[in-house]
């Protein structure tokens, strides 16, 4: 394997931010890394001295001669009317029929390809983007945070486009589910200095646990035995007899050192609005239509949601999930149909279009004492406003100066010291950081009320949503499945169509172009063999779907990390036998 990138000796401060301090890493070709620490850390810094964007203070990058670099670029580089195909035959310099090839991995096809690129949807830009990325054929990819605001079914793509690329990449990200789906190795930043981990990332973060609780201990057992060699030297250094072995014991009491330990930043600690569980349906929606004055997004929605559900309204950008719970919350009126809430029914929403609209000339404080449940204590009251950033000083701030991220958070605080038994959340994380969303996860996990709640966190929906809502193709109706249900439905849906694709590919390239012999033409002997070895495929299709539902059921139950490793390689060992039998299933059907 040859060194792609070697930096040795990193420095990089701004004023008195250290953020490399002597950090030494190596990247080698074909391997993917995830680079993870904490925020501000200086991981998107060192990308830019990577890109050569900036430089070190002191150091070096060293650089394969043959290195191509490809990064993910965040600003908008199409032109006016430009479609995508356009864009990718500009950007690449490749043929058309290169172009569309490549496109395709990523269902760029018909308008989605040919139509104006600046007219569609964040999340397909961005599979326009990966796909120009692809065309340049870089041998190492950067990503910073390439997930951000991309719906599930073009994070699947993407994570399927990187098990596929053959190179190296180097990806930034906080999304701990694409971490694991995408990287063999994990690079973390801490302190200023790099260290590789050659595992995954749950595996690095037990390991980095397993360290730390290592050190404590170590550093208990050598706290004890200074506090011992320094009563003896306090007793003994004035002795005439004594004195020489005080000395002694002194520079024994020198060499000893504690390792240091990073101190966690503050745990935000939330709670959900305290209610009494309620039962039957919280919300009816009859043949509802839902849209806007000029276009209609979906129709003929029929859905029942019960009381304490926590529902996940899922689908592709632009489907209508927004639209959906807009409408169900009465800031957006039915085109059709009717939403039918229950009896008693409280509801708090977290939204753009409310966290716009707050009241500019409260302060954080004097919001959160209005929106609190009667009898909350003023110390509760802070402590929820310190789990959302806003500590000390920062409370007396007026509203009209805050940020939107600010307002985004103050909103959500301000929604879980309320009574509401509804909670309407839309993309709750955006404007929170890793460890809040935890917190948030954790206090929805304890509430008795109703969550029907969007988000592109898929760590978050698989540890909330007990219910599933797909807004897809102009409809609306309730999934029959679980969120890792949905999920796996996905996958299988991008790997026929990635199976479709290759088959293609392989008949456009046969010699002679002549097709294979069709199932029409074979004897009934052959057609015997052929049903015969169909079922059988079948019925091992179903035992191992079988088996990985249970598997899956005792991983998400299981507390013991060596047992959810171990649970962990088997469903990934079923999942790579099950891909092999469908594509065998495909190959026996002529698909």
């Amino acid at each position: 394997m040859a060194v792609l990138l070697q930096i040795q000796n990193a420095h990089k401060s701004y004023g008195d931010q250290v953020l490399l301090d002597g950090a030494d890493a190596t990247l080698i070709d074909d391997v993917k890394v995830g680079f993870v620490g904490r925020n501000g850390a200086g991981k998107s810094t060192l990308l830019r001295v990577l890109l050569g964007e900036e430089e070190l203070d002191a150091g070096e990058v060293l650089p394969h001669p043959k290195l191509r670099v490809g990064y993910l670029r965040q600003h908008d580089p199409f032109l006016p009317g430009e479609s995508a195909l356009d864009f990718l035959i500009r950007d690449s310099g490749q043929p058309d029929w290169k172009c569309g090839e490549i496109a395709g991995q990523f269902e760029l096809k018909g308008a989605y390809l040919e139509g104006p690129v600046a007219e569609l949807s964040g999340g397909w830009q961005t599979r326009v983007k990966l796909a120009a990325l692809l065309l340049h054929e870089p041998n190492l990819l950067l990503l910073d945070e390439p997930t951000n605001f991309l719906d599930v079914r073009t994070q699947i793509l993407l994570e399927h486009f990187l098990r596929n690329f053959r190179e190296a990449c180097l990806i930034v990200s906080h999304d701990r589910a694409f971490l694991k789906a995408t990287c063999t190795h994990t690079l973390d930043l801490t302190r200023g200095k790099l260290t590789m981990y050659p595992g995954k990332i749950d595996a690095f973060l037990e390991f980095q646990k397993e360290r730390r609780e290592h050190d404590i201990r170590v550093n208990a057992t050598v706290q004890a035995k200074q506090k011992q060699l320094q009563r003896f030297i306090d007793k003994n250094r004035a002795g005439a007899n004594t004195a020489s072995q005080a000395r002694s014991k002194q520079k024994q009491l020198d060499r000893l050192k504690t390792t240091e330990i990073e101190i966690d930043d503050p745990t935000a600690h939330m709670r959900a609005p305290i209610v009494e569980p309620r039962h039957g349906p919280a919300v009816r929606c009859e043949d509802l239509t839902i849209g806007y004055p000029d276009h209609e997004v979906a129709s003929g929605i029929i859905l029942e949601i019960e009381h304490g559900e926590r529902a996940a309204i899922v689908g592709d950008n632009g489907q209508g999930k927004t639209t959906l719970l807009r409408t169900l919350v009465g800031s957006l009126d039915p085109k059709k149909g009717n939403v039918r809430w229950g009896y008693g029914c409280e509801i708090g929403t977290y939204a753009q279009h409310v966290y716009t609209t707050l009241p500019k000339d409260q302060t954080v404080l004097e919001y959160l004492e209005y929106k609190a449940n009667p009898g909350t204590t003023n110390q509760q009251i802070l402590a929820m406003a310190g789990a959302l950033l806003f500590r000390n000083a920062h409370v007396h701030k007026k509203i009209s100066v805050l940020s939107g991220g600010e307002r985004a958070r103050l909103c959500m605080a301000g929604l879980l010291l309320g009574t509401y038994n509804i909670l309407v959340l839309d993309e709750p994380g955006n404007h929170l950081d890793v460890e809040t969303v935890e917190a948030l996860a954790e206090a929805l996990l304890k509430y008795k009320g109703t969550v029907l709640f969007t988000s592109h966190d898929r760590h978050f929906m698989k540890r909330i949503a007990t219910s599933v809502i797909e807004v897809r193709d102009g409809q609306a109706k309730n999934y029959m499945g679980d969120y890792d249900a949905y999920l796996y439905a996905m996958n299988k849906e991008i790997d026929d169509g990635e199976r479709e694709l290759n088959a293609r590919k392989a008949a456009a390239t046969k010699p002679n172009g002549k097709p294979s012999k069709p199932v029409a033409e074979l004897s009934e002997k052959d057609h015997r063999k052929l049903r015969k070895e169909i079922t059988n495929i079948e019925r091992k299709i179903a035992r191992l779907d079988e088996q990985k539902r249970e598997l899956n059921e005792k991983l998400l139950a299981t507390t013991d990390p060596d047992e959810a490793l171990r649970l962990h390689n088997e469903i990934e060992a079923l999942s790579e036998e099950l891909g092999e039998a469908e594509e065998r299933w495909c190959e026996l059907n002529g698909t």
